[in-house]
């Protein structure tokens, strides 16, 4: 088992799950304890300038070992992962030289990784495996990336005549929900540029991405005994409905691609006196984008005109924006990592991320931040899987960048 693997598999033993309900920072304390291992990791390895904040951000140093100026490069991952999925007791199954075919994650439960469903997992033919055992996700999104960063490290300072310069790498919490370094310090972390490893398969590099809000919106009704309501019972959950049903029937996740942009109801909650509906709005375009959360106002205002003031409240919050402009503006950093992968014979596959990453948040507080594959896929799920090749891979992405950065 390959180093960059082993890490991996140590990860995801720790339950990283972040919490978008909780009023603490990281929102989980297994955050704090991956962060705390990390740290003491990274003393081990013989990095320097470790440091651990309150929020369970990590940030530490790799000096260089030439004379020369050189751009100072961050590598970035995040260690919370999704709240969607149950990460607790994570099982991992090897599919060693995979054939094909099926796989089946949970006979009991009858849950099978398809490749008529994911056709990507063609690609990966003769090929090892990481899948799930179909009661959890994996992972992979995205304590791959940070094996894989930590492994670099750990090539670079046992191989000194890898010539490169300063390096600065940094974990952060909480990305999954929202929260896309929100609390990252740029000055403290003095890197020039940056990348994150964060995306899925094999070559994927992602400089364009959604622009993000989240829009919760609560309904107020009123509970009466239900033989005397006529007249009297206001019922939020039916005035939700009636919300729900004033949204674009199509702009939805399940409907769109591309650069369509949509509306995606996460959660719904609610009891006659109260109920509380969860939306996530997104789109690339930013006239698009602004007309979204628009309209989202205008749904919860026509509510209040036709049931009264303040039945329905909206707490519109803007997530991250589309870093494409930042990253055209120094479009260099791009194309070494196009040239670092093509140099380590990976096909570049440059594409829009129909979602987000701490990259874009970073883009527009002025550290350039394109993001990097981590190499899974299916992320959020219980069908997510990753290769051992592809985890290999990034990490000689990540040298390849330091070399060529150290050759300009």
């Amino acid at each position: 088992m390959s180093k960059v693997v082993e890490r991996f598999i140590k990860y995801i033993g720790y339950d990283t799950r972040s919490d978008e309900e909780s009023a603490t920072r990281p929102t989980t304390p297994g955050q704090i304890v991956f962060a705390k291992a990390l740290a003491e990791e990274l003393v081990s390895l013989g990095m320097e300038d470790v440091s651990l904040d309150d929020n369970g951000y990590i940030m530490a140093t790799l000096p260089s070992n030439v004379e020369k100026d050189v751009p100072v490069i961050g590598f970035i991952a995040h260690l919370d992962t999704s709240p969607e999925v149950t990460a607790t007791n994570i099982n991992p199954k090897f599919v060693e030289n995979y054939n094909g075919e099926d796989i089946i994650l949970n006979e009991e439960k009858n849950i099978i990784l398809s490749p008529k469903e994911f056709p990507e997992l063609r690609n990966y033919v003769g090929k090892t495996l990481i899948t799930t055992d179909g009661n959890t996700l994996l992972g992979a999104d995205d304590k791959a990336g940070v094996a894989e960063i930590m492994t670099a490290m750990e090539t670079l300072i046992q191989n000194p005549h890898i010539r490169h310069g300063k390096i600065r790498i940094a974990f952060t919490t909480d990305e999954e929900i929202g929260k896309v370094g929100e609390y990252f310090d740029i000055e403290k972390f003095g890197a020039n540029l940056a990348y994150t490893l964060d995306g899925e398969g094999i070559g994927q590099l992602i400089y364009e991405n959604f622009n993000a809000a989240s829009a919760k919106i609560t309904i107020y009704g009123k509970a009466v005994f239900t033989g005397e309501a006529k007249g009297r019972m206001i019922n939020s959950m039916g005035i939700a409905n009636e919300t729900i049903n004033s949204f674009p029937e199509n702009e939805t996740p399940e409907n769109t691609d591309g650069y369509e942009g949509f509306y995606h109801l996460a959660s719904v909650s609610g009891k006659v006196e109260e109920t509380r509906l969860h939306y996530f709005i997104r789109d690339f375009d930013e006239k698009s984008f602004e007309e979204r959360k628009a309209f989202v106002a205008d749904t919860v205002q026509a509510i209040n005109r036709k049931y009264g003031e303040n039945t329905a409240v909206l707490e519109l919050t803007e997530q991250y924006r589309n870093m494409k402009d930042k990253i055209e503006a120094v479009k260099y950093i791009v194309d070494i990592a196009v040239e670092a992968m093509k140099e380590v014979n990976i096909f570049p596959n440059i594409t829009s991320l129909r979602g987000g990453t701490e990259g874009a948040r970073l883009s527009h507080l002025g550290l350039p931040t394109p993001d990097l594959s981590a190499g899974g896929h299916n992320f959020h799920s219980k069908y997510e899987f990753i290769s051992t090749y592809a985890m290999e891979k990034s990490v000689e992405v990540i040298l390849k960048i330091v070399e060529l950065f150290e050759e300009m």
